[in-house]
C-alpha cells in the first residue's frame, strides 16, 4: 500500500495527538510513503506558530520538524506535478496546496492520509482513496 502524507497528518502523528495511534497503524502498514516537498515549508511554518503563538520552545520546534520530514520515504518534487494540481485546483475552487497532495495520491493509485476532512470529501468525490 502506497500512503501519501498530508502535513496535517504528519503533525498529528509526531505531536502524539488524538488520533496519532490510528495514524501510526496505517503507516506501519504502508509499503512506501511519499508527500510532495511542499510539505517541507508547510511544516516549517506551522512550527513556527507554534513558536510564535504557542510558545513551543525553539530546540522542541526544531526536533518536531526533524520527525516530521523523516516519516515519508520519498519526496516528490511539485513540478512534475503542478499543472494536474492547478487544474484540479480550478476543478474544486480549493487550494493548489491541497491538491499536490490529491494528484500524488491519485497518480500512484495511493491512500490520502489527512486530517483535513474538507480535502478527504474532495479527494472521494475524485476517486482518490483516503484513509
Amino acid at each position: 500500500m502506497i500512503i501519501v502524507l498530508d502535513a496535517s497528518a504528519a503533525i498529528e502523528l509526531v505531536l502524539q495527538r488524538e488520533k496519532a495511534p490510528e495514524l501510526g497503524r496505517m503507516m506501519a502498514d504502508a509499503d512506501w510513503v511519499i508527500a510532495p516537498a511542499l510539505m517541507i515549508p508547510e511544516v516549517a511554518n506551522v512550527f513556527w506558530k507554534y513558536f510564535q503563538f504557542n510558545d513551543m520552545p525553539v530546540d522542541q520546534c526544531e526536533q518536531a520538524i526533524d520527525r516530521v520530514l523523516a516519516l515519508p520515504d520519498e519526496y516528490v518534487y511539485e513540478i512534475e506535478i503542478c499543472k494536474e494540481a492547478f487544474t484540479m485546483s480550478c476543478i474544486t475552487g480549493k487550494p493548489v496546496y491541497d491538491m499536490f497532495y490529491l494528484v500524488l495520491a491519485r497518480r500512484h493509485s495511493g491512500y490520502l492520509l489527512t486530517m483535513d476532512n474538507q480535502l478527504k470529501e474532495i479527494a472521494v468525490k475524485h476517486s482518490v482513496r483516503v484513509l
